[in-house]
């Protein structure tokens, strides 16, 4: 049975494109995932210069991270976006890619989009940090 998660957007906070204000789970297991990078299964970045197929590798990458726990995206409590990027067309892009994607139930919850200088691989453009809220 999955935990209750309760997902709130209090009126006097602005309107989302579709992320949650205020996420609330009730006491239980949760898993923390390291920030997923757009490296393929050996370690070799995917996309260089392209963050929609940096999208797609982080999205499998994910997945397969969630399934290790039995979670799925609809469980995710919190996600944290970076994109290499002030541009706000470019966020946008990202922001729009992921949650099209078949992760996008994750980004129903808390979720941050940040802007930022670099990230840890070279060529690498975006990267997502999730934490779930497990089965008991």
């Amino acid at each position: 049975m999955n935990p209750p998660i309760m997902r709130l957007n209090p009126a006097l906070l602005h309107s989302t494109p579709g992320y949650s204000h205020v996420t609330v789970v009730e006491a239980g297991r949760t898993a923390y995932l390291a920030g997923q990078c757009p490296l393929d299964p050996s370690g070799v970045l995917v996309g260089e210069g392209d963050v929609t197929a940096q999208v797609d590798q982080i999205v499998a990458n994910a997945l397969v991270a969630l399934g290790a726990v039995g979670a799925h995206p609809d469980q995710v409590v919190r996600s944290v976006i970076y994109v290499v990027s002030d541009d706000a067309a470019a966020l946008a892009t990202v922001w729009r890619h992921l949650t099209e994607s078949a992760l996008g139930a994750a980004f129903t919850t808390a979720s941050t989009l940040l802007g930022v200088a670099r990230l840890g691989f070279t060529g690498q453009l975006v990267e997502v940090d999730l934490t779930a809220a497990l089965h008991e």
